[in-house]
């Protein structure tokens, strides 16, 4: 495949700020297709691809950030800023719309550049279209059938990236562990289609309560966990009352009497995956045995297990209470 050459502005040209957010850099510049289509044969990983294309037209386009909005959800490039215009592309393959490329800029984009991204973007669709493919199964894969969240095993892959992550980069992470309570009286009283109803509510709650960060997962059962991407303890707090209140004020977790109990943890360097996960489930127990509806959290220091407010009452203050 030939290099494409680009029509260019000269620099003493350019007088208004939507020419300097949107013009060809160079004179005599040409973007090497060959190698673009190489790079991009080399991955099915979305946020990869977008990062190479966006690596091989940065010389020639201005631009802060560049997302795919497809039915996989929003991916984008790494370290993508907001900027005031989106400027908005549809790719396709062979007449299969597979989603939009938004390109995140100070103003919108000239009608040349416009027209010679959508040149480079047929480059870009093949790709796309294959890694949207890999994607798609992937995730029916790893996605719990009846809640849409990702499943145990998919869990246990994510934890263990997380973990040596957080031993090679020293990124803590903190690990949830969240139960539904009186849930077999739903089954046994109301029958397995109440059950299931239950199960995708909480799930929906767990979506509403969690940050864009932050992964849930359904273990079976109404057994749940969170893996939380953020080393500070009381963050687990904050997200732990905000699910415990949206249960209490679900209509359909309170037509079957359902509470939530939490326990949580946050990971050290020198933690196994058993260890960091006994560790959420002791505090889990303790939280359930603390009387249900309520959250736990299993700290780092000397002490193996602290009461963090327990949420039983939430119109009575709970004293904090030491647990060797």
């Amino acid at each position: 495949m030939d290099n494409v050459h680009i029509l260019t502005y000269d620099h003493s040209q350019i007088g208004s700020e939507a020419a300097k957010a949107a013009y060809f850099y160079r004179k005599d510049s040409a973007l090497n297709t060959t190698a673009l289509t190489q790079q991009l044969q080399r991955s099915l990983d979305l946020v990869t691809l977008l990062d190479t294309f966006a690596q091989f037209i940065a010389p020639y386009a201005k631009f802060s950030g560049l997302q795919l909005h497809s039915s996989l959800g929003v991916n984008e490039m790494t370290k993508t800023h907001s900027a005031n215009v989106a400027n908005r592309f549809d790719i396709e393959v062979e007449g299969e719309h597979l989603g939009q490329l938004v390109y995140l800029s100070n103003v919108a984009f000239t009608n040349k550049l416009s027209a010679q991204l959508k040149q480079w973007h047929k480059i870009l669709a093949y790709p796309l279209r294959n890694a949207l493919t890999y994607n798609r199964v992937l995730r029916l894969a790893t996605r719990d059938p009846l809640t849409g969240l990702n499943n145990r095993s998919d869990f246990n892959v994510n934890m263990d990236k997380k973990l040596e992550a957080c031993r090679r980069k020293h990124r803590p992470f903190s690990l949830m562990l969240l139960d539904l309570d009186h849930f077999k009286q739903v089954n046994d009283n109301f029958g397995h289609q109440a059950g299931d109803e239950t199960l995708q509510e909480f799930a929906a709650i767990l979506r509403i309560c969690l940050r864009g960060t932050d992964t849930a997962f359904r273990f079976g059962g109404d057994e749940f966990a969170v893996l939380i991407d953020d080393k500070q303890f009381e963050t687990n707090v904050v997200i732990a009352k905000r699910i415990i209140n949206a249960v209490k004020n679900s209509a359909i977790m309170s037509q079957y009497g359902v509470t939530c109990s939490i326990g949580f943890t946050l990971a050290r360097a020198k933690d196994t995956n058993m260890e960091l996960f006994e560790r959420a489930d002791k505090a889990l127990y303790q939280a359930k045995f603390n009387g249900r509806d309520s959250y736990q959290g299993a700290l780092l220091e000397t002490l193996s297990v602290r009461d963090l407010n327990t949420h039983k009452d939430s119109q009575k203050p709970v004293k904090n209470a030491k647990i060797s």
